[in-house]
């Protein structure tokens, strides 16, 4: 039995065994580059799902960039004289898979996080009985003397 996957990309789902190609929705990848596809099911000697999934690895080709049919939408109302005909062609990206295993461990997480920058202490504020210069009370107080 060959192993294969089903992999999500584009909010769809396929099944996909080695040296497999498919139609997905386009990919901001430019052609040749390799992509990894996120996959929700791995089987080979037994079926894997859930966290063990961090183990498997789908990589994919990008072959082209294509476009599809054209599709013709006509909407349609009788007796009240209402035609709208619209169309579209969607982009699409053609992938061929190259890779497809399931390693022993998880893969190391990318180290490249920063640290958190360090904010400065904030400032006090002055509160409505402080006896600081600027503060509540004492500026009140002068205030109303002399009116």
């Amino acid at each position: 039995m060959a192993s294969y996957a089903v992999v999500e990309t584009g909010g769809k789902q396929y099944r996909v065994e080695k040296g497999d190609t498919l139609l997905v929705d386009r990919l901001t990848a430019k052609e040749g580059d390799k992509v990894d596809l996120r996959p929700v099911a791995f089987r080979d000697k037994k079926m894997v799902v859930g966290k063990d999934l961090e183990k498997a690895k789908v990589e994919a080709k990008v072959v082209g960039h294509e476009r599809g049919r054209k599709i013709r939408v006509f909407k349609y109302r009788p007796k009240k004289g209402y035609r709208r005909r619209a169309g579209h062609r969607s982009e699409l990206t053609r992938l061929e898979v190259t890779e497809l295993k399931l390693l022993q461990r998880k893969p190391a997480a990318s180290s490249t996080k920063k640290p958190a920058a360090k904010k400065p202490p904030a400032k006090k504020r002055t509160k409505p009985g402080d006896k600081s210069p600027g503060g509540g009370d004492s500026a009140k107080k002068e205030a109303s003397d002399g009116s």
